[in-house]
C-alpha cells in the first residue's frame, strides 16, 4: 500500500494541531520525530481514519481515504499505554482482529502462533493480560496490530511507558519484525537516540509542520534548519550567535580562522551550531577553547551532561562516564572549528561540518 499525505491541516475548536502536512510513505519504516505536543498522535489518527482532516486530502492507494470505511482500512495501530482485552487470554487477544475479519480457524491459530513466536510470548498464550509484566503487555498489543497483516501499522511511542532494559530489548526485536515486513510502519517517538537506533526514514515533526524527512542518519547528520537541529539532538545543539569575515570566524567571545567549509559564505552574521559532544572541557593545548564554569552537572547513565557557562553564553557539553564537576568550577571549552554547524540568522542551514568529522 501507498499512503500519500496532500497539504493536510487539522484543526480543533480554533486551535490547529496539524498544518499543511505533506508526506508519502511507501512501505517500510517511518519514524516520527518530535517533541511532546508538536502533532504525532494527531497524525497517526488521520492516518488510521479515526479523524479527518480539516482541510487537504489522504490517498490510499491513489483513492482518497474519505471513499474508504475505517473498518475497511488494513491498519493496526499500538497506543503508548498498551491496551489489552483484560477478559481475553494472550492467544484470544492477538487472534481478534483475525475472528472480526472472518478468518478460517486453523488458519487463524497458524498465524497467532507464529505472531506470538516472533516477538517471544508463545509460552505466554493461555494468560491473561493482568499476569504480564509491563514489556510482555506491550508485546500482545505489538502482536494483535502485526497478526493480521495489516498495510498500515502505526505505532504511538509503544515503549515510553516501559524501562530502559525492557525498550532496548523489545526495540531490537521491534527492528527485527519490520525488516521481515512488507507494510508501511510508522513509529512516533519524542528521543533523537530511539531515532537513530530505530533507522529508517526520519519524519521531524515540530509545532504540527514537518520540518524535515530522509534517511534517519542523513536527516540527523544535515539538519536543514535550526528547528530540526534542536529536535534532532539530546542534548539539543548549542546555537549561539556568530559573526563571519573573510579570515575568522567569531562567537560567544571566542575569535578562530574561517574554518574551509565555510569559506564560501558571505560574510555577516549568522548561528553557529554546536553539537554537546564535540565540545570539550579543558581540551588539549592548541585547541580554541573558552574559558568559563559550570552551571550544572547532570549524571544521565554513562554520560554527564554539564552546563557551562562560557564567553556569553550558555552551552551543553555531553561527556563520557560520571563527572562530578561542582557549581561555579572554573573550566575551559574546547572546540574544533572543523566541527561547526552554519545556519542564517533565519534558522536555515548555510554549511555543514567538515566530512569525517561529525558523529
Amino acid at each position: 500500500m501507498n499512503l500519500a499525505v496532500e497539504g493536510v491541516t487539522r484543526s480543533v475548536e480554533g486551535e490547529v494541531h496539524l498544518s499543511e502536512i505533506d508526506l508519502v510513505l511507501e512501505p517500510g519504516l517511518h519514524v516520527v520525530i518530535g517533541r511532546t505536543l508538536a502533532g504525532k498522535t494527531s497524525l497517526l489518527r488521520l492516518l488510521a481514519g479515526l479523524d479527518r482532516p480539516t482541510s487537504g486530502r489522504i490517498l490510499i492507494d491513489g483513492k482518497d481515504s474519505r471513499k474508504v470505511p475505517t473498518n475497511q482500512r488494513r491498519v493496526g495501530f499500538v497506543y503508548q499505554q498498551f491496551i489489552n482485552y483484560p477478559g481475553f487470554t494472550v492467544y484470544d487477544n492477538i487472534a481478534a482482529p483475525l475472528r472480526r475479519s472472518g478468518v478460517a480457524r486453523r488458519e487463524i491459530d497458524g498465524k497467532v502462533r507464529e505472531t506470538a513466536e516472533i516477538l517471544r510470548i508463545e509460552h505466554l498464550l493461555d494468560r491473561l493480560p493482568a499476569e504480564l509484566s509491563g514489556g510482555q503487555q506491550q508485546r500482545v498489543a505489538i502482536a494483535r496490530a502485526l497478526v493480521k497483516e495489516a498495510d498500515l501499522v502505526l505505532l504511538d511511542e509503544p515503549l515510553a511507558n516501559l524501562d530502559y532494559k525492557l525498550r532496548e530489548e523489545l526495540r531490537h526485536e521491534l527492528r527485527t519484525v519490520f525488516r521481515r515486513s512488507a507494510c508501511a510502519v510508522v513509529y512516533t517517538t519524542t528521543e533523537p537516540t530511539e531515532a537513530l537506533l530505530m533507522g529508517g526514514n526520519a519524519v521531524v515533526l515540530v509545532e504540527g509542520r514537518v520540518l524535515q524527512t530522509g534517511p534517519v542518519l542523513e536527516t540527523y547528520r544535515a539538519p536543514t534548519s535550526t528547528s530540526v537541529a534542536e529536535v534532532f539532538s539530546d542534548p539539543p545543539m548549542n546555537l549561539v550567535a556568530g559573526h563571519l569575515t573573510g579570515e575568522s570566524l567569531s562567537f560567544a567571545g571566542l575569535t578562530v580562522p574561517c574554518p574551509t567549509h565555510m569559506r564560501a559564505l558571505p560574510k555577516g552574521g549568522l548561528t553557529v551550531g554546536i553539537r554537546p559532544n564535540h565540545l570539550i572541557i579543558d581540551p588539549v593545548p592548541g585547541l580554541a577553547a573558552l574559558a568559563g564554569e559550570v552551571e550544572l552537572s547532570e549524571v544521565n547513565g554513562s554520560e554527564t551532561f554539564v552546563h557551562v557557562f562560557a564567553g556569553d553564553s550558555s552551552f551543553v557539553v555531553e561527556c563520557e562516564g560520571v563527572h562530578a564537576m561542582p557549581v561555579g568550577l572554573a573550566v575551559r571549552l574546547g572546540v574544533n572549528p572543523a566541527n561547526l554547524f552554519a545556519f542564517s540568522n533565519a534558522g536555515n542551514l548555510l554549511a555543514l561540518p567538515e566530512p569525517g568529522t561529525q558523529q
